[in-house]
């Protein structure tokens, strides 16, 4: 049995208007900067960040547009363990 914490597959994109937006990511880049875990609810559900997440930032053209991601990873907690 394994000892990860079960969660549903999501892939939800949320619009923010550019104020919003600006303030999630002043939070984001502050929590960065002190080494502290970053916090933030998306469509409902509360998401918790490590400080030690991988960040990086994919830049993709096709079909006329181009997108930028800024896309932070971590794995998944285990049972009974928290972020520090």
């Amino acid at each position: 049995m394994s000892s990860s914490i079960r969660k549903t597959k999501r892939d939800i994109e949320k619009i923010y208007s550019a104020k919003q937006f600006v303030a999630k990511l002043r939070r984001l880049a502050d929590c960065i900067e002190q080494g502290e875990v970053f916090r933030i609810q998306v469509a409902g559900e509360r998401v918790t960040v490590p400080p030690d997440a991988i960040i990086n930032i994919e830049h993709e053209r096709e079909g006329g547009s181009e997108e930028i991601e800024f896309q932070i990873k971590w794995p998944s907690l285990k049972k009974n363990e928290k972020y520090r």
